[in-house]
């Protein structure tokens, strides 16, 4: 028995030890993280060169990003001021801000919901990391403070491309003016290269939102890429299971609604189709169109007259006015993209990389 207990007593310490070491190496690495915490990261963020073509690729969240105090955003933003307002979307509010560094940045304020905020937030920061390419927005850091969720961006000039093809000038540019023809092509060819590069990646990313007021302009109208809120990373395969459709009404592709939805790249294809038609229409596609007494959606509306050989009819007014100036056969081969991009059948629908292929063409046609 005196041997039993013995042997139990051996092996309780043992166990204790363990336990105790196990505890202290916890909490080691506690202080040894809060130590290297990102806030205590001293924020000195710049934009990179606009003349710069150059990009580069990271494949996971950059856990170096700068995280930006509580405090300074609210200074920044003189306490969340309404008239800062840049944006907003179903779980968010972008205002714009100006760092103590002087550097004016746009700053994502999540909705307090903690699914969808935080979603959005896991979503931003996993995709676009470390990305870089001069037609995606680049986020520059992030601020996690209780409940709230916030994502900081490089501003961007011009503001939405939505709020220039709907005649409603953004309130802080004052050279407000419809977008020309050539203008809206170099915009369409920006947004193509940008879902080229993130199709093309190793590990695929698919947008699943692309639409008029998530590509945003700069001051020379390039196009940015933003709100990857809805983002998915595809390895593998090329597509990625879900049991929701995900996107906006009218850009959404047929194969996303009902039962169990393959969010694919394919997609991200239907939707920049259906973008081409908005740019050069003027036209919501989620609006309603009155044609004879009915309603018709614009994709339908435009398809039609273009199957009639009327490309010219389904123009935005601004542009049509000056017809003369335009390259009949540049606008029909616009159009033929365009078509292409919202083929019904997914295997049908042209490869980004061939998109930019056919855009690349057009001011040679």
């Amino acid at each position: 028995m005196n041997h039993l207990q013995t042997f139990l007593t051996v092996i309780g310490c043992f166990i204790f030890i363990t336990l105790l070491c196990v505890l202290l190496l916890l909490l080691w690495n506690q202080c040894k993280r809060k130590s290297q915490s990102p806030s205590q990261i001293p924020v000195t963020i710049s934009r990179p060169d606009p003349n710069s073509t150059s990009f580069s690729i990271f494949a996971s969240f950059d856990p170096s990003l700068p995280q930006v105090s509580m405090p300074e955003l609210l200074k920044a933003t003189n306490g969340f001021d309404p008239k800062l307002i840049i944006g907003d979307g179903s779980s968010s509010l972008v205002y714009k801000a100006e760092l103590s560094s002087g550097v004016t940045v746009a700053v994502k304020k999540l909705s307090l919901d903690a699914f969808q905020g935080l979603r959005e937030f896991c979503a931003e920061t996993e995709t676009l990391g470390k990305l870089r390419h001069p037609n995606i927005i680049k986020i520059l850091g992030y601020c996690v403070s209780g409940s709230d969720l916030l994502l900081i961006y490089e501003f961007i000039e011009k503001g939405s491309l939505d709020q220039w093809l709907l005649d409603t000038p953004p309130s802080f540019d004052s050279n407000w003016v419809p977008l020309s023809w050539n203008l809206r092509v170099k915009i369409i060819k920006g947004v193509a290269n940008g879902l080229y590069f993130l199709h093309g990646l190793e590990t695929h990313i698919v947008h699943r939102d692309i639409k008029a007021s998530n590509v945003l302009l700069d001051a020379d109208f390039d196009a940015h890429i933003a709100d990857f809120g809805l983002a998915r990373r595809i390895e593998g395969a090329d597509s990625h299971i879900s049991t929701q459709a995900a996107g906006t009404m009218g850009y959404m592709p047929p194969e996303y609604f009902g039962g169990y939805t393959a969010a694919s790249v394919k997609g991200d294809v239907y939707s920049f189709g259906v973008l081409m038609f908005e740019v050069a229409t003027g036209k919501r596609p989620n609006w309603p169109i009155k044609e004879d007494g009915q309603e018709i959606w614009m994709l339908e509306w435009a398809k039609k007259r273009i199957d009639e050989n009327k490309e010219f009819d389904v123009l935005d007014n601004s542009i049509s006015m000056n017809r003369n100036d335009l390259n009949q056969d540049e606008v029909c081969e616009y159009f033929r993209i365009a078509n292409l991009c919202t083929c019904p059948q997914p295997r049908e629908r042209p490869p980004m990389c061939d998109v930019v292929k056919m855009l690349d063409h057009l001011g040679n046609v």
